[in-house]
């Protein structure tokens, strides 16, 4: 076996343990938490919008969106809808 092929070899080698470490975490460093250049605008305070909804940005993460920011939103105008839908049911009953 010549020499270059043998140190290609070590290399490839060296470099898959690096990687493996890496991987177990056995090697610190790496990627940081994520960061957005762009601020989270969420719903605003009070009733909501659709204007409001409109104007909602996700930071995004490495993946795509940051979940706990979305779930939040929705979160949030799930219970928006609701409550308008008890009020206008309550309307319409008293109406009747």
């Amino acid at each position: 076996m010549s020499v270059a092929v043998l140190l290609l070899v070590l290399l490839a080698v060296g470099v898959a343990a690096v990687a493996a470490a890496v991987a177990a975490g056995r090697v610190g460093g790496g990627l940081g938490p994520a960061t957005s250049t762009r601020p989270h605008r969420g719903l605003p305070d009070g009733p909501v919008l659709a204007a409001d909804v409109d104007e909602v940005r996700f930071s995004v993460a490495l993946r795509g969106y940051r979940m706990d920011e979305v779930d939040a939103v929705l979160d949030r105008l799930r219970e928006e809808i609701r409550e308008r839908d008890e009020e206008l049911a309550a309307w319409r009953a008293a109406e009747d």
